[in-house]
């Protein structure tokens, strides 16, 4: 199956003479997705979309930021070019290096904001991966994920294998290896945000760590030698290998910390199990109101205001009684 044909001839949508590629619209679209899934699942875990709203529009700029700097750096790109118009138009980004800096921006917005940056990053890694998944298939579109040369003819089709415009050959596609592994992973996470609220928050966190850098850990040495970056050093590997291996102890450590305080691996035998019993705003004036998707709510349905939109109505006819007095 020529999949080039399907799905990217042309590369893009061309309005005049500027062309917005595929790989441009992918990204955004993963982008979406990840703000969709994040925002509802802050919402399902007893914080505020007001609270998301900050997280996003301070981590996503630094995240953006960070992912072409790695690049550039670890690819030995010119300083004039990491942010010049046609460099960028010509692509160019890491995700290790976005990860390295939404990590960052949310580890410095939970500091400043007092809120648990475990609680808030079992949130964010499921729209993570669900955004990698989607953005590998515009590596696809750009031909830059892909393994070796797949020779025998009866392997020569998708989803084992793709054809490469620039080499004229067969080779295995990682991109969606990679794509659907991660996709599994952000499903299997998304399920456990959405049903469990025990303690301790940071297993999902650990989990994507694992997920990610076993994955490419395994993918970065058999991709092709010329999307390997690092000159001497192969710097993807290395971080690959350092979020696995993170990851692993994260996971032991919140484990092992919660049996020690709360007598159980998962949940509390001395008081409250559940990890996300307070409600976080954006500000200490925000209010809680009850609503079906907090999980919360129907835990402990006393904690909550009704609805907003009931307190708004009944404003309003109190306003309408008056004015008829």
């Amino acid at each position: 199956m020529n999949l080039n044909a399907l799905l990217f001839e042309p590369p893009g949508i061309k309005i005049g003479e500027f062309t917005i590629y595929a790989y441009a619209l992918i990204i955004v679209f993963g982008m979406l997705s990840a703000f969709l899934v994040i925002s509802l699942l802050f919402k399902r875990r007893n914080m505020s979309t007001d609270l998301f709203m900050t997280y996003f529009i301070i981590g996503l700029p630094i995240a953006i930021i960070t992912t072409r700097l790695f690049y550039c750096i670890t690819d030995g790109l010119p300083i004039s070019e990491w942010f010049s118009w046609k460099s960028i138009r010509s692509g160019g980004l890491s995700i290790v290096g976005g990860i390295i800096g939404g990590t960052a921006s949310v580890a410095a917005v939970s500091y400043f904001k007092k809120v648990n940056f475990l609680r808030v990053g079992d949130c964010v890694v499921v729209g993570l991966l669900l955004a990698q998944s989607i953005g590998r298939w515009g590596n696809y579109a750009n031909q830059e994920v892909y393994g070796g040369v797949v020779t025998n003819p009866s392997l020569q089709f998708f989803p084992i294998a793709v054809y490469i415009e620039k080499t004229a050959q067969y080779h295995y596609a990682f991109f969606f290896y990679e794509s659907m592994v991660t996709l599994t992973a952000a499903i299997l996470m998304f399920i456990n945000a959405w049903v469990n609220p025990k303690k301790p928050n940071g297993v999902n966190t650990a989990c994507y760590f694992i997920t990610y850098g076993l994955v490419r850990s395994i993918m970065e040495p058999l991709r092709d030698s010329s999307f390997i970056l690092g000159h001497g050093i192969p710097w993807s590997l290395v971080l690959s290998l350092t979020m696995l291996v993170g990851g692993l102890v994260l996971l032991f450590l919140v484990l092992y910390f919660n049996k020690q305080k709360e007598g159980k691996i998962i949940g509390s035998l001395n008081g409250d199990p559940y990890g996300i019993t307070k409600f976080i705003g954006d500000t200490k004036d925000e209010v809680a109101y009850f609503n079906t998707v907090n999980m919360m709510c129907k835990i402990y349905p006393d904690n909550y205001s009704e609805k907003e939109e009931k307190a708004e109505d009944e404003e309003n006819e109190a306003q309408a009684e008056e004015k008829d007095e």
